[in-house]
């Protein structure tokens, strides 16, 4: 998948696709199902399939630390898109002058002499350019006018309820981890590099391998049941820890993995947590030993809870 950051870097042999725009975070079975078929349509068009995102995204720009926490990180939402099959992906900066940027501004300059669209697909909610007044019927007359097929995708049910990004922010946060599953199509991950941490875990016997997100906010919290990928041919069980560390007053999201049954160390290395179920929620502790007690019966619930899994 070619990734193309920003508008300054389209370039001719661009022009003329099958596209989508979205946030698209967390890339969830609702977004699949778009994204395949857009995929199927510019495969009979024989264009590239093209994906439109803006980074930050637009909640993140007008709401600050207010916005939602994010299901993926762009270095996330990359990997899952390209993984689909997407050919290209255009990241526009969200800053200033395109939140200034009225829906034909953005219609004209990015769609028709950007990329020249030949065929459009949009979620059914979908808003666009300065104060959101862009819409469906904005993009059906520049259709009309250039030539461009324009569909609506409509929102996808599961049980009865509309699956969105927002949906799964809940769900996560309920500990809710099998419903997260489905409608992500696979467990709610978080990927990094395993980084030097306190040594905490180490002194009390339980050491961790730690993973520094560089969030400052969090879609879940607490203590889950894990698998880890990418310490070799298969997953490695074990016991998380997702939050701020309070016992030691250090206010940054880290995620703490206490691998079972796995002794080498692994600093440095690129790991995917995959997230089977939750155990139970933060606790303050009043001294180590508590602490390191708890830890124990946290590591015999997850052992039992991924097994069941």
């Amino acid at each position: 998948m070619e990734l193309i950051r920003g508008e300054h870097n389209l370039r001719p042999r661009h022009r003329g696709c099958v596209a989508t725009i979205g946030n698209f975070d967390g890339v969830h079975i609702g977004h699949q199902a778009v994204l395949n078929n857009l995929i199927r349509c510019a495969r009979e068009q024989h264009l590239p399939a093209t994906v439109i995102v803006f980074e930050p995204q637009p909640a993140e720009y007008f709401a600050g630390e207010a916005a939602p926490a994010r299901l993926t990180r762009l270095r996330e939402k990359v990997a899952l898109l390209a993984a689909l099959g997407i050919d290209r992906l255009l990241v526009l900066r969200f800053d200033a002058a395109l939140a200034a940027l009225s829906a034909d501004e953005f219609v004209r300059r990015i769609l028709i002499d950007g990329l020249a669209v030949q065929s459009l697909t949009i979620g059914d909610d979908f808003k666009f350019g300065k104060r959101r007044t862009g819409d469906f019927s904005v993009l059906q007359r520049y259709a009309q006018r250039h030539g461009f097929v324009l569909g609506r995708a409509d929102s996808l049910l599961l049980a009865g309820e509309r699956v969105s990004s927002t949906l799964i922010r809940a769900k996560l946060l309920a500990g809710e981890m099998r419903d997260v599953e489905r409608m992500l199509g696979r467990r709610y991950c978080i990927g990094g590099r395993v980084v030097h941490g306190h040594k905490r875990g180490r002194e009390i016997g339980f050491p961790t391998a730690n993973l520094d997100l560089h969030r400052i906010k969090s879609p879940l919290a607490g203590i889950y049941a894990v698998s880890v990928r990418g310490l070799g041919a298969t997953p490695v069980a074990g016991v998380a820890y997702l939050g701020t560390r309070p016992i030691i007053d250090d206010p940054r999201f880290v995620l703490e993995v206490h691998l079972f049954d796995f002794e080498r160390d692994c600093y440095g290395e690129h790991i995917e947590v995959d997230f089977v179920a939750k155990v139970r929620d933060d606790m303050v502790f009043s001294s180590f030993e508590a602490l390191s007690a708890q830890i124990a019966r946290d590591c015999e619930a997850a052992r039992v809870m991924i097994a069941a899994a």
